[in-house]
């Protein structure tokens, strides 16, 4: 399941940054989506990211999370 996670993020961003840590040290595995390149997505998440999506099940965890969020999230 985690080969269907999105991590929603931007450039520079001192929290995508600890998210992307947390998954890293979780061994799962994601696809980064700048939000920037896209308006929709720069409207829809521009305040509350990072956040991690899930194509299968199309629920969101906000920031802020910790590894056990996550992996609670993708169970």
């Amino acid at each position: 399941m985690s080969q269907d996670l999105i991590l929603y993020s931007t450039s520079a961003c001192h929290l995508c940054e600890e998210a992307e840590s947390l998954l890293k040290l979780g061994n799962i595995k994601w696809q980064t989506i700048e939000i920037t390149d896209n308006d929709v997505l720069l409207e829809r998440y521009s305040f509350k990211i990072p956040v991690i999506y899930n194509r299968v099940t199309k629920d969101e965890l906000c920031w802020p999370f910790s590894l056990a969020d996550i992996s609670i999230f993708i169970s």
